[in-house]
């Protein structure tokens, strides 16, 4: 059997929002699966699925550009090793300065944006070098996106850990501006339930079977809650579902139509979203060291 660490529940914990003891029975009873004690709380609990994009488990900075026109725009996530770096205005110029160059030159894979001269005549991977040996952390390009469109683009940047990039039609500026930020604060999975993946639903009809069979209730009624969920569900992680945060009385599909106004695409980063954070134990560090002076 594997041994169920302190670090393993907390995560656990932070995925599901339940109490260590619950979390940690969980691990047990699947042997340190963390997805499928996730899966165990959540029938037993009815616990929702996580949003793993609010979590922030590494350091660095998203950088944003729009062109003049709001026709092409970019993101990039440029990680680091802690926070004092990520505050830094030079990390975070070199991430603003790459946005510009993705947007200009429509790239969309790292390896290639490092090739890619900068204004000044070096190349993104020479520029990253420097940056290495002048704050004296690992600094890396993690992923990009560039946006290109006959549409308007709208981009919101909280603090420096958020970056969206929304891709609209109709309406106007200040429609952009609260679509981007509703994103960051909301962070759905896409624009509408035509593209949650079939295996996603599959995956969350499974879960939401087997809470329904603990009720007892007969097949039909079960199967009329599982519709019921799944509903509840799409209305929950696609945009056009989700209530407006500036107005939750209305769905953002109701604020679009009255705006006569459209969401084709958007694009949000998280800093450090799936990055599993190195963990510090000062204690077994300095005995590490002790023992190697010996």
């Amino acid at each position: 059997m594997a041994a169920i660490s302190a670090n393993m529940v907390k995560e656990l914990r932070e995925l599901t929002g339940l109490g260590m003891m619950e979390c940690k029975k969980a691990l047990t009873e699947t042997d340190g699966d963390m997805k499928a004690a996730e899966d165990l709380l959540r029938i037993k609990s009815g616990a929702k699925a996580n949003k793993a994009a609010g979590r922030i488990a590494a350091e660095g900075v998203v950088g944003v550009f729009i062109a003049a026109n709001s026709q092409s725009g970019a993101l990039v996530e440029v990680n680091c090793e802690t926070d004092f770096v990520a505050k830094n205005e030079d990390l975070i110029k070199f991430a603003n300065d790459l946005a510009e160059l993705i947007a200009a030159k429509n790239i969309t894979d790292v390896q290639l944006l490092g090739e890619t001269p900068l204004s000044g005549g070096e190349t993104v991977e020479a520029m990253r070098k420097a940056l290495i040996m002048k704050l004296g952390e690992n600094i890396s390009i993690r992923r990009c996106a560039c946006h290109i469109t006959d549409n308007q683009l709208a981009s919101y940047l909280h603090g420096t850990k958020i970056g969206v990039m929304v891709d609209y039609k109709g309406g106007d500026e200040a429609l952009g501006k609260d679509l981007a930020m509703h994103i960051a604060a909301s962070k759905p999975m896409c624009v509408s339930k035509e593209q949650v993946s079939s295996e996603v639903l599959e995956h969350e009809r499974q879960i939401f079977s087997a809470q329904a069979a603990e009720s007892g209730k007969p097949a039909e009624i079960i199967e009329k809650m599982v519709d019921g969920r799944i509903a509840k569900y799409l209305a929950e992680v696609t945009l056009l579902g989700q209530p407006f945060v500036k107005d939750p009385d209305q769905t953002v599909e109701k604020l679009l139509a009255k705006k006569s106004a459209t969401v084709n695409s958007f694009t949000m980063f998280v800093v450090g979203e799936g990055i599993e954070k190195k963990t510090e134990n000062f204690a077994e560090e300095v005995k590490a060291q002790m023992g190697q002076t010996k």
